[in-house]
């Protein structure tokens, strides 16, 4: 009986299951020598577009996580919008977006 009054109580107030099961992470894209890989997060019943540019620099990978403020009802729009987001990214800043040979940072 609790179970199902805290169902109907996390109808209303957002906090129960999301609407969508978790999904595993997407299949990297390649683009301009760089590795696409979509990682949306869930927040709620929402995925919010983020992701990860690898590339391998003479044996060492240089990564460009991202995160953006757009937000998706469903995780394949998220994917494929994250995936056009880090094509942006890669094709806007071309050669300078590994240019400072950093391991790791935001992009």
């Amino acid at each position: 009986m609790a179970s199902f009054l805290s169902n109907i109580l996390s109808l209303f107030s957002g906090s129960g299951k999301s609407a969508e099961p978790s999904a595993p992470a997407a299949e990297p894209v390649e683009h301009n020598g760089c590795m696409i890989y979509p990682a949306p997060i869930r927040e709620g019943s929402q995925f919010r577009l983020a992701g990860r540019i690898e590339k391998d620099m003479g044996g060492e990978v240089l990564v460009r996580t991202f995160v953006r403020a757009d937000m998706f009802t469903s995780m394949d729009d998220a994917v494929e919008y994250t995936i056009k987001k880090a094509q942006q990214i890669i094709d806007q800043n071309g050669p300078s977006l590994f240019a400072d040979g950093e391991k790791s940072r935001s992009a």
